[in-house]
């Protein structure tokens, strides 16, 4: 009878088994694509990143006076640390957006876009800030790299797209992104080669569970 009762339960959880390795195969199979992904270290070396807060100030410091040119720099520096971006993915999109009107956190665009990163007053508001704080740079660089992780969700990951997502869709968003990526080739130039490349690579994939 002993006999009999061990054999039945084995028996049962030798189908269990089975059941759990068919349902785990299963989710596999079914599991979807990942779509694109962009992976920065999740430890960005101090070095790096002062080497891109030193090329930054260069390169603001050809639109705007140095001292300025410092202390938007140094808020592309610190508003970044503990996200998926880096000093340069910040400085690019101030410079697509406003860089032109000399970095001026005065600037409105024909559509209110405010501040130096040039945020909709809804979008603002749907980050905690009252639209006339945008200018104030430190609240207008809070909620741009608030703005840029939202799109960076939207994009599934996809840094590049998302950059594009900050300015907008159609034709206008391509004019952007033609302007954002040449500020990108200048601020890289400013660099030392080898934080250039490590930049290059950085910036293939978020680390971020999309």
């Amino acid at each position: 009878m002993k006999m009999l009762v061990i054999t039945l339960i084995l028996a049962v959880g030798s189908l269990c088994g089975l059941v759990v390795v068919q349902q785990h195969k299963h989710a596999e199979m079914t599991s979807p694509e990942p779509g694109p992904r962009y992976r920065i270290p999740s430890e960005q070396r101090i070095s790096e990143r002062r080497n891109q807060l030193r090329a930054i100030v260069k390169v603001f410091a050809r639109r705007t006076t140095y001292d300025r040119a410092k202390q938007l720099a140094r808020l592309c520096y610190y508003k970044t640390i503990n996200t998926p971006f880096t000093p340069v993915d910040l400085a690019e999109i101030a410079l697509a957006e406003t860089g032109g009107h000399r970095l001026s956190g005065k600037a409105v665009s024909t559509s209110g876009a405010l501040g130096v990163w040039q945020l909709m007053p809804v979008r603002a508001r749907s980050h905690g800030y009252r639209p006339a704080e945008m200018r104030n740079d430190e609240k207008c660089a809070e909620a741009a790299v608030r703005e840029l992780q939202v799109k960076l969700t939207m994009a599934r990951g996809d840094l590049t797209l998302a950059k594009k997502y900050y300015c907008g869709i159609g034709p206008d968003a391509d004019f952007y992104e033609q302007k954002r990526q040449g500020f990108r080739r200048e601020l890289l130039l400013a660099m030392p080669a080898s934080d250039r490349e490590w930049l290059s690579e950085a910036t293939t994939q978020v680390a971020s569970a999309y």
